[in-house]
């Protein structure tokens, strides 16, 4: 857990500090930006692969191995002295770093007896979830308080920590027979290319406007032909290093739906969120990094409990439904906030939010696992995590996208209404005109500035309605996922949760 922890925070505790890794190495935001770019897509081709490096390797060499690769390259981002060597540690830090999520998960799944796997997935869910949502305030914190340099310092006492607890604790299964398989590297090509354009094609889609440009088009091109080729190739070669055969169990193909659907749309709230917060409210990034926190607070009180309950029989796919109604009426609750918003009114949504995410991703583990044969369960969870992974990126590319789009469309449907003929508009202009003249603005300044004001009063207003139609599709899609769960078999006896 203290592995994957670390790697999942090292995702979102960046974002905030982008800015001042720009000026601190005279750089402009948009080329600091590949710092997040260049983690994302290394991490995205590892990702996948994970469950068969650790037949090929071992697992527990393999955790030893990235465990220490990420937190020697941790340390080297913190000592970059340009950009360029920033990204090229970056690299190596996703590359390490990809597989720590799905190996943590795959150990406690295969140690921990069937009746007490609710519970595990509880405390391990317990950091995965929580960490992305609190990493934000953290990284912030830390930025503000010392140095960006020291977000990647954190990791350092933590990676030690659990090298000596992989090393005291950590052992093969009897099934691994390290050395057995073979490397299939024409697959391996094909996932790098293919992933590779993918991960870019979402990152920078909205920066490049999306398919006006050439590079998106050749980039979302490579990755439909590659990525097609890759799951052909996996289906058919003797020992592929992605089992997609899996998907023919429906509780396990029914869970990566799900899974993607949670990554897209928890993520996406991420960004969207604070976004909110400050382009609209003006609050601060450290104000809104704090308000942001609720959600995690929610989930971390209720994520014990919830595995608690799992243990005692409760039905995990009432409770998945449970969960992904809740969290989807937080949604509706952000859609009706307004620019007068204040902190409280954001502070029960978020728990209330907080709450049905506690609910969906221990319930959703077990029943998507639950059906997988204990070999298989390395290569399931490398299927399970890269899904996440990929839902999480295209919600951020959503949000960001549909934000910009949404707010030309009000601005163009505001700005009709505001016309010489419209009494209301006229009325609001001669206010605003006497209100200049008040503060001593000749006629013609004053009328000047009262026509800027009431466009800036427009386009406020076009920036919020958007914001609440991402936050309202966010509870639809939540909503319409629900029936998907009568597809997925209620877990066996040895689960405990019938």
């Amino acid at each position: 857990m203290s592995s994957a922890v670390m790697e999942v925070l090292d995702t979102s505790v960046v974002n905030v500090s982008l800015p001042h890794i720009a000026g601190s190495l005279s750089s402009g935001v948009d080329e600091a930006t590949w710092v997040l770019t260049s983690y994302i897509v290394a991490n995205a081709i590892i990702l996948p692969i994970t469950g068969w490096l650790a037949n090929y390797l071992g697992r527990r060499r393999l955790l030893m191995t990235v465990v220490t690769g990420f937190t020697l390259s941790s340390a080297m981002c913190g000592l970059a002295p340009n950009l360029p060597m920033l990204i090229f540690f970056r690299v190596l830090q996703g590359t390490t770093g990809g597989g720590l999520q799905p190996l943590s998960q795959a150990v406690l799944l295969e140690e921990f007896p069937g009746e007490e796997r609710g519970k595990a997935m509880a405390f391990w869910g317990l950091g995965i979830v929580a960490a992305p949502i609190l990493g934000p305030t953290l990284g912030g914190w830390i930025t503000d308080t010392y140095s960006w340099r020291w977000v990647f310092y954190i990791n350092l006492p933590v990676g030690i920590l659990s090298l000596t607890m992989i090393h005291l604790f950590v052992f093969d299964p009897p099934y691994i027979r390290r050395g057995a398989l073979r490397a299939d590297g024409w697959g391996l090509g094909m996932l790098a290319v293919g992933m590779g354009a993918l991960q870019i094609m979402l990152d920078k889609g909205q920066e490049k406007d999306w398919f006006g440009s050439n590079l998106i088009r050749t980039l979302a091109v490579l990755a439909l032909l590659f990525l097609t080729a890759f799951v052909i190739r996996e289906l058919i070669v003797k020992q592929p290093i992605v089992h997609f055969r899996l998907m023919h169990y429906p509780s396990f193909a029914t869970g990566i739906v799900l899974v993607t659907m949670l990554g897209f749309v928890l993520y996406g709230s991420l960004v969207l969120l604070p976004l909110f917060m400050q382009t609209l409210l003006g609050w601060t990034a450290t104000t809104a990094g704090i308000w942001t926190s609720p959600r995690g607070i929610g989930t971390a009180l209720c994520m014990p409990l919830v595995g608690y309950l799992l243990d005692k029989r409760w039905g995990a796919r009432g409770m998945l439904a449970f969960g992904f109604a809740v969290a989807g009426l937080a949604f509706f609750g952000y859609s009706h906030m307004t620019l007068d918003s204040g902190t409280w009114d954001i502070f029960s949504d978020q728990i209330i939010q907080g709450i049905g995410m506690s609910c969906l991703f221990v319930p959703l583990t077990t029943v998507t696992m639950d059906p997988i044969p204990q070999q298989e369960i390395g290569y399931a969870t490398s299927l399970f995590s890269v899904m996440r992974n990929i839902g999480s990126s295209m919600g951020i590319s959503f949000v960001t996208t549909w934000v910009a789009r949404r707010s030309q469309f009000h601005q163009s449907t505001l700005s009709s209404h505001i016309t010489a003929s419209n009494p209301s508009s006229r009325q609001a202009l001669a206010y605003l005109t006497q209100l200049m003249q008040q503060r001593g603005f000749d006629a013609v300044t004053a009328t000047q500035k009262a026509h800027a004001l009431l466009y800036q009063m427009l386009q406020q207003q076009a920036s919020l309605l958007s914001y609440l139609d991402v936050f309202h599709i966010m509870g639809m899609l939540f909503l319409a996922v629900i029936p998907l769960i009568l597809l997925m078999r209620k877990p066996s006896q040895k689960a405990a949760v019938v």
